[in-house]
């Protein structure tokens, strides 16, 4: 099955320099981890969206996540799988860089949303109340004041991998100049949690349903909840990446958190691919985009 998304405005002119000038090397993709975090609620699954200033391949509005970090690299105590079996899993055969992978998307979420997926052993997950203390110790590991593995370490807190279910890998389309590889995973939110905006950033945060979201995909309903100068007025497609969009859809379809964590998923690796129609851009996913579950590494 075939799918069609439009361009954002940002992408244009890259697309038209590439078309202009032939086909040629693309930019290498940068590595990146984003967490869908999921909770039921009465109207069906939601899961947590937040605003990113200016341009980002993972979009204006995205689930919580960001670049793989050399610092990503480190050693950290680790519960769950191994990082050979995540590898597996992943269609991958880096055992180093699926455990980067790992690390970044739980660290990704911390900074991002306050959630922690760590805890003392198998059977415990910390208590992260919002706090001054805990958005001070997120706000210090952006401004690299100290590391992420500091201060698991400090706290003798071990990594929760077995808490995350991977998903997807979506690789940037190849005319963009700034392209991304990224692992998308889920997680149900813990009881325990609470995820907020970090204050630095001042970005806007916030619980949605994507069945809700899906059926106004024709509106500007969540530019204007968002309420950013670059978000109103703007609609669904021209604010959240086609990779979003289509674990949204997919979302929105399934019958509640646990029945969208438990489906069975092959390692399949989507890329968009640019489609010239009288003039018009747009990007199209087909099942050739899949790869037979061997991801791409690049």
């Amino acid at each position: 099955m075939k799918r069609r998304f439009q361009l954002w405005q940002d992408e244009i002119e890259a697309a038209q320099s590439w078309v202009d000038h032939g086909e040629r090397t693309p930019t290498k993709a940068r590595y990146a981890s984003s967490l869908v975090l999921l909770r039921d609620s009465a109207h069906g699954p939601e899961t947590y969206l937040s605003y990113r200033r200016g341009y980002s391949p993972l979009g204006t509005v995205a689930f919580p996540g960001g670049s793989v970090e050399t610092t990503d690299d480190v050693e950290v105590d680790w519960v769950g799988p191994s990082p050979a079996a995540w590898a597996k899993t992943m269609g991958m055969s880096d055992d180093t860089l699926a455990r980067k992978h790992i690390v970044a998307v739980i660290r990704e979420a911390f900074e991002e949303t306050g959630i922690l997926l760590a805890g003392s052993d198998a059977s415990s997950l910390i208590d992260v109340a919002p706090s001054a203390e805990w958005m001070k110790k997120r706000e210090g590991i952006v401004s690299q004041d100290f590391s992420f593995q500091d201060m698991l370490n400090k706290r003798g807190l071990a990594l929760r991998t077995d808490l995350l279910k991977p998903i997807i890998n979506w690789i940037s389309p190849d005319f963009a100049h700034r392209r991304f590889n990224t692992r998308y995973f889920a997680a149900a939110a813990p009881v325990n949690q609470t995820p907020s905006p970090l204050e630095s950033k001042n970005l806007w945060a916030s619980w949605v349903c994507p069945a809700k979201l899906i059926a106004e995909r024709d509106t500007t309903t969540l530019g204007e909840d968002v309420g950013a100068e670059n978000t109103v007025g703007r609609t669904f497609g021209e604010l959240v990446s086609s990779g979003c969009d289509v674990i949204l859809s997919k979302i929105a379809m399934s019958r509640g958190c646990i029945a969208y964590l438990n489906h069975a998923r092959p390692a399949n690796s989507y890329q968009p691919k640019l489609i010239v129609e009288d003039g018009h851009f747009s990007l199209e996913i087909d099942s050739a985009s899949m790869l037979d579950g061997v991801c791409r590494e690049r």
